[in-house]
């Protein structure tokens, strides 16, 4: 696959045993949240994705990369059923994606788009807090970010905001640092990460 692909709809290798159940294009099927739209933040709403959206996430990523991605619908399914996909939407237009699965408790965001470049600060907070409010209600320790090794000081500086930081894989606990190997990162690579609860489980729920 094309680079641009690779870093549009970047598939990771870690398994994903827990993702999907039921409905395969959900995340851990949230039954819990009632409601589809997940969050609201600045006139940003944020749904879980379905198969009717596959032709609607490819226009909108190949848009955003100008047509450098070569993504198509099939791509998009495929993706779909490795990973949850959470949309971001402004007035019924498309202006965000985040892809995200979860496993031993560690969320793993392995896809994020936002686009146009206006929309950015407000569709990644609205994705950001619809992804961190569901992995809460799955009783989640910690989010991982996947990320290109480089990434401009601006998207640093906006995941700081966030209450990210990054540190380096070899420094966080055990099942942590095993979700990064999972992720193909090493033990000298720094990673972004998020604690979502001050509690560990030390033993499974």
């Amino acid at each position: 696959m094309p680079k641009a692909k690779n870093e549009t709809l970047r598939a990771c290798p870690e398994r994903s045993r827990r993702v999907a159940q039921g409905d395969k294009l959900d995340l851990l099927s949230l039954e819990d949240l009632a409601e589809e739209e997940m969050a609201q933040q600045q006139g940003v709403m944020v749904r879980r994705a379905s198969v009717s959206d596959a032709d609607r996430v490819a226009a909108f990523v190949n848009q955003a990369w100008q047509g450098r991605a070569g993504v198509d619908r099939r791509m998009v399914l495929e993706r779909l059923g490795a990973v949850g996909f959470l949309l971001a939407e402004r007035d019924g237009n498309l202006v965000g994606m985040l892809g995200w699965q979860v496993e031993n408790l560690v969320v793993r965001v392995t896809d994020f788009l936002a686009w146009p470049a206006a929309e950015s600060a407000a569709a990644g907070q609205a994705l950001f807090a619809g992804m961190e409010q569901a992995a809460k209600e799955l009783q989640c320790e910690v989010a991982i970010l996947f990320l290109p090794r480089s990434i401009p000081p601006q998207m640093a500086e906006f995941l700081k905001t966030l209450g990210y930081t990054s540190q380096v894989v070899a420094s966080l606990p055990q099942a942590w640092r095993e979700a990064a190997y999972e992720g193909r990162l090493g033990s000298d690579d720094p990673v972004f990460i998020k604690r979502l609860r001050t509690d560990r489980v030390l033993r499974p729920i």
